[in-house]
């Protein structure tokens, strides 16, 4: 309970610095609500010409749109510190960070909270709500709990996956640009029902990085009576997915070097 307190009080130190310059911040989540907005235009346009993709409808596709942008605006903002985690290495901010007596993810997690990113999280559950709302299908507690069980895993798989990019730091320094493949690249891909990609693809985004899982077995529940099972385990699978790079963070930090200053 101590280090739940303490993280909070870190989250409380890093909002209280965003919020000191309000317009800016104010502009800067307005400006990911924007930005963010015009790729669901190019899917109206997509959709205005083509009726369908292989069978799933325009509001279907809507609500793949809102559930993997609401998971990635989470992740964004609570595992910033591990996106930016290649500065402490090539900084060495890490060395503080492993002198202290409290949790190393603890800590990596509490310097970084970016609170803008409130504008794509926004614009993510106005287009969920928007599909919701096309799709005429009844969502009672149990179609509400499996969106918000998608939103849970997909939120700890692309944490994951920016661990996995700290992960790299030790021996890379700076980030590879490669990782974004997997999770900007990831969110293209996720906006879209796993079906409509060839096997080899969907095995890899289902399988190995998980991606694709968290929003496709929900909603193939949903709206083409997929195995419920599957649907509600997708917490388990970005949990599992979370604590394997968690493993694989621990064994690469054995290699921290510092910088020797």
């Amino acid at each position: 309970m101590d280090s739940i307190r303490l993280y909070f009080k870190m989250i409380r130190m890093t909002v209280a610095s965003q919020m000191a310059y309000k317009m800016s911040f104010f502009l800067m989540a307005f400006g990911n609500f924007a930005i963010t907005g015009i790729e669901v235009l190019g899917i109206y346009a997509l959709f205005s010409r083509f009726n369908h993709i292989n069978g799933w409808r325009f509001h279907e596709v809507a609500v793949f749109y809102g559930l993997i942008n609401c998971s990635f605006a989470l992740a964004e903002a609570i595992g910033r510190g591990y996106d930016v985690f290649a500065q402490y290495v090539r900084e060495g901010t890490f060395d503080r960070i492993l002198l202290r007596p409290r949790g190393i993810s603890l800590q990596i997690l509490g310097s970084e909270f970016q609170l803008m990113r409130v504008g794509r999280l926004l614009q993510g559950f106005v287009v969920l709500w928007v599909g919701v709302g096309m799709s005429g299908e009844s969502f009672d507690g149990q179609g509400m709990m499996l969106l918000l069980f998608s939103i849970i895993g997909g939120t700890l798989v692309f944490m994951g996956l920016f661990v996995l990019q700290a992960t790299m730091s030790f021996w890379t320094i700076q980030t590879l640009e490669v990782m974004n493949s997997f999770t900007y690249g990831g969110i293209q891909m996720a906006q879209y029902p796993m079906d409509i990609y060839r096997h080899w693809f969907r095995r890899l985004f289902t399988v190995i990085l998980p991606i694709g899982a968290v929003n496709y077995f929900p909603l193939m529940a949903i709206f083409r009576d997929g195995s419920l099972v599957m649907a509600y385990i997708t917490p388990v699978i970005g949990c599992v997915f979370f604590l394997i790079t968690q493993g694989i963070f621990s064994v690469g930090k054995r290699y921290y070097c510092s910088t020797g200053s």
